[in-house]
């Protein structure tokens, strides 16, 4: 490995835009790239490894301390760095309900233990080895969601309460990781409504053939927001994966982007929000 190489660990990695993630990162010059996944002996997982070079499958369960740990300890071993992190593992409700009231406890937990603790497992994991990264100025990117939006709320348009809460509550912690770790960038990056198993359920519900968003597309806006990123301009910020919606400039942190992108598609269901808000 070129001591000029970044080296990335993206997780949730076996499918969607995890996979889209690797699958681009993996094509860049002076890039090493550790995929995260619960099954990193998948197809297309082995496939990716083999065509190229620069990619390292490793064991990654989120919420799993034992698994993080042996992962953090692969790659220390295999390449002694680790400059960027991707958190784009997470978990959606599969029979969601409309009403808080409807919805079992046992759904939130199992939500919050995956889409929150599941990110604070990885950084106490991960934080010896990324803070000490020679570029000065790591970074830990979570992919949230813009229904995780509170100036943007979206009155309960999606069913998906339990991991809406979980989405949020993990956007904190990014802006603790922020507060707590002064040479780190800690930022929370909302992907869109993405073409992927879990972004084509509520599309199914709206009447849609699926969800408007590419994974490629979502991979690009996502990688252009991490590319480059400073403590001073990126971190503390929930970033919306694009920076312009139908020729309206929105590329401040996640404020009208979302709304304006799914009112496009369904205007009964959003107010005309189109001012950036940052949050």
């Amino acid at each position: 490995m070129s001591s000029s190489s970044t080296v990335y660990l993206v997780t949730g990695t076996n499918r969607g835009i995890g996979l889209g993630l690797v699958k681009t990162l993996a094509t860049r010059p002076n890039v090493v790239v550790f995929a995260g996944a619960r099954n990193p002996t998948s197809a297309s997982l082995v496939e990716l490894s083999a065509a190229h070079s620069n990619v390292y499958p490793v064991k990654l369960t989120l919420a799993d301390e034992a698994d993080n740990a042996a992962a953090i300890a692969e790659i220390e071993k295999t390449v002694g760095r680790l400059d960027v992190i991707i958190s784009s593992a997470g978990i959606s409700s599969t029979n969601p309900t409309t009403g808080i009231a409807g919805i079992p406890l046992s759904e939130f937990t199992e939500m919050f233990q995956v889409n929150t603790v599941g990110i604070i497992a990885l950084f106490q994991a991960a934080q010896k080895l990324l803070l000490a990264s020679p570029t000065g100025a790591p970074v830990f990117a979570y992919i949230s969601t813009g229904s995780a939006s509170i100036s943007n709320y979206l009155g309960g348009a999606f069913p998906t309460t339990a991991y809406n809460t979980s989405k949020l509550a993990a956007n904190y912690i990014i802006r603790e990781l922020h507060a707590q770790n002064p040479n780190l960038v800690s930022m929370a990056i909302s992907p869109g409504w993405v073409a992927t198993d879990m972004g084509n359920q509520p599309a199914a519900a709206a009447g849609l053939p699926e969800a408007p968003v590419s994974v490629q597309e979502s991979v690009d806006g996502i990688l252009s927001r991490i590319d480059g990123a400073t403590r001073e301009k990126s971190s503390n910020k929930f970033w919306n994966y694009k920076a312009t919606f139908g020729g309206n400039a929105v590329g401040l942190p996640v404020g009208g982007d979302p709304v304006v992108e799914l009112k496009a598609i369904m205007p009964p269901l959003w107010p005309d929000i189109r001012n950036p808000i940052v949050e």
